[in-house]
């Protein structure tokens, strides 16, 4: 046996039932499902080495579902924890640039735009501070611009 249980689930009727049927229906995500079944069974007094077993999950699983449902409750334990995420570096304006760069004609020499000449292009134009090659296919890959076919993608008037 392991260390005593820290955290106790402890449901309601009307929580159990609804774990169940969510837990047998299907039409949630895996994750939640298997989050159901592990409150389901924490509830009925399983340990988390049991869970683990009978789920083919890891402890790591376990245990913060668990530790969730019992400090914050059920909802907090089946949904994701908000994730802060880093901020976007180039904001709507940013990419309205670098994608209406993309549109003109290619600088004399050069047959079409690459990404790297978009890139180096917006940082000499001041449009950005500083740019990478990959940032640019990202923004251009969100758009129907593209730098190969023979039009620059603008509309004609």
């Amino acid at each position: 046996m392991g260390r005593p249980i820290q955290y106790r689930v402890q449901l309601t009727e009307e929580h159990e039932t609804a774990l169940t049927q969510l837990s047998t229906v299907g039409k949630s995500s895996a994750r939640m499902i298997r989050r159901a079944q592990t409150l389901l069974m924490a509830h009925r007094g399983m340990e988390d080495q049991e869970i683990e077993r009978a789920l083919n999950i890891s402890l790591c699983t376990v245990k913060p579902t668990r530790k969730r449902c019992a400090q914050h409750g059920l909802k907090a334990a089946l949904s994701d924890a908000s994730r802060s995420g880093r901020p976007q570096k180039f904001d709507g304006k940013d990419r309205a640039a670098i994608t209406s760069l993309a549109c003109t004609e290619a600088p004399e020499g050069h047959t079409q735009w690459s990404v790297r000449l978009i890139a180096d292009t917006a940082v000499e134009l001041q449009l950005v501070d500083g740019i990478a090659p990959s940032t640019v296919f990202y923004i251009l890959n969100k758009t129907n611009s593209s730098r190969t076919e023979s039009g620059t993608g603008v509309l004609p008037n």
